[in-house]
């Protein structure tokens, strides 16, 4: 496995200035909420401690992972927000649902974002068990969550960067 052993979630928090306006939706699955949860709590922290106002990040919650793009949508279409973060946990099964989901929910996020010229972060854990999705939701793989919110600003300045010139 490619993050054996490792932490993915170390960032340099002096690369993120002049990000205390930017408007943050979190869109989270309920599904597989002990996982979700510590994800949201890792994106969330991040945003913050990044300089972004708590009152500019705004959470909606769908009931499944399959549900994030639709999620998204109607968070884009409702509020004005910068970007958005898509939470989600689809843990491997016995039947062919995980493949639906993940296929479902990876395609769906891409669109929405292409459709609303927004980034659209994916942190969605597509995991072979529940002990693979705890590794990646604050264990010793780090917090996806805090992945996807430096994503998430990553992709906003880059938009600003290029609009701007």
């Amino acid at each position: 496995m490619a993050t054996a052993n490792r932490n993915l979630s170390a960032y340099q928090k002096e690369d993120y200035i002049d990000i205390k306006q930017y408007k943050i939706g979190i869109v989270v699955s309920d599904w597989n909420s002990e996982i979700t949860s510590k994800l949201q709590k890792g994106a969330i922290d991040t945003l913050i401690d990044n300089g972004v106002d708590s009152s500019n990040i705004e959470v909606f919650n769908v009931p499944g992972t399959f549900e994030l793009p639709l999620g998204a949508q109607f968070v884009f279409e409702s509020i004005e927000v910068d970007g958005i973060i898509a939470i989600g946990t689809v843990i491997k099964g016995e039947t062919k649902h995980f493949d639906y989901v993940c296929q479902g929910a990876t395609e769906g996020i891409m669109q929405v974002g292409l459709k609303y010229n927004k980034p659209v972060s994916f942190c969605v854990l597509t995991d072979n068990n529940i002990q693979q999705s705890i590794d990646r939701a604050g264990g010793k793989h780090g917090n996806k969550g805090t992945e996807c919110a430096i994503s998430c600003l990553k992709m906003i300045a880059l938009k600003k960067k290029t609009i701007s010139k």
